[in-house]
């Protein structure tokens, strides 16, 4: 369809700027610094707007704590640490995000969250999470990540790696709408110019399929229309998978 790529380039030559500074090197890195002061007034937002279904999600939390009765809670691509109230009291947090500018905002929510323990924050991407042991963890934690990390596929194979047998990945993640749907247009228009305003977050992407193939012994997978503001980003994937 030649409307598709016509009404891309307009969206492009309307953020003309950020293509230059792209161009120049210069975008990442301030991407990169501003992006956090970004998301945590977004986060407040989404957690406002979808507090129901966050809640209901981390409802069963408890169920997968190990032997001991203490839950270990590895979340990746923790921010600002959005999914923090809905931890169950008690639960040992270990937190990822693969940019540092985020910590500022993460000591304020781990002060405001006296009901949970915190273990670290490592620097690390959802690819590569060498520093956590093989099966030490009970629940892994991933929301609105997978839409920007660059290979699901490895994301999936770590969070593996890193569960207990019977532990659970949860997620919620926005995705591609339906491919017939008028949404899944605007968001193959807006999309190569959304990757740079939003740290490479994607709307096209079918994150259930990964997830569907990824070797999990039992999936809990819905499709939900999130109640946001913006249409590209309403198609949401919400559930919970199971070693």
């Amino acid at each position: 369809m030649v409307l598709i790529p016509l009404l891309q380039r307009c969206i492009q030559l309307l953020s003309l700027p950020v293509y230059l500074l792209s161009y120049l090197g210069l975008w990442d890195p301030l991407c990169k610094k501003i992006f956090p002061y970004v998301m945590a007034k977004c986060s407040t937002i989404y957690n406002r707007k979808l507090f129901q279904q966050k809640k209901d999600l981390f409802s069963n939390l408890g169920e997968f704590a190990g032997p001991s009765r203490e839950l270990r809670l590895l979340e990746i691509g923790t921010g600002s640490g959005a999914n923090f109230q809905f931890y169950p009291p008690g639960c040992w947090v270990t937190c990822t995000d693969p940019n540092p500018n985020f910590e500022r905002f993460l000591l304020k929510s781990i002060s405001d969250s006296p009901h949970l323990h915190f273990e670290r924050f490592l620097v690390a991407s959802g690819e590569d999470l060498r520093p956590v042991a093989d099966d030490s963890m009970d629940v892994v934690v991933c929301t609105l990540v997978l839409c920007s990390v660059r290979s699901i596929e490895q994301v999936l194979r770590e969070v593996l790696r890193v569960l207990r047998l019977g532990g659970a990945l949860y997620f919620l993640e926005h995705v591609a709408a339906d491919h017939s749907s008028w949404g899944y247009f605007w968001q193959q228009i807006y999309n190569p110019t959304w990757r740079y305003l939003g740290d490479g977050c994607c709307l096209t992407r079918e994150t259930w399929k990964d997830l569907e193939k990824a070797g999990f012994s039992e999936l809990k997978l819905r499709h939900i229309h999130a109640p946001l503001s913006w249409n590209p980003t309403r198609p949401h994937i919400i559930g919970y998978a199971v070693k």
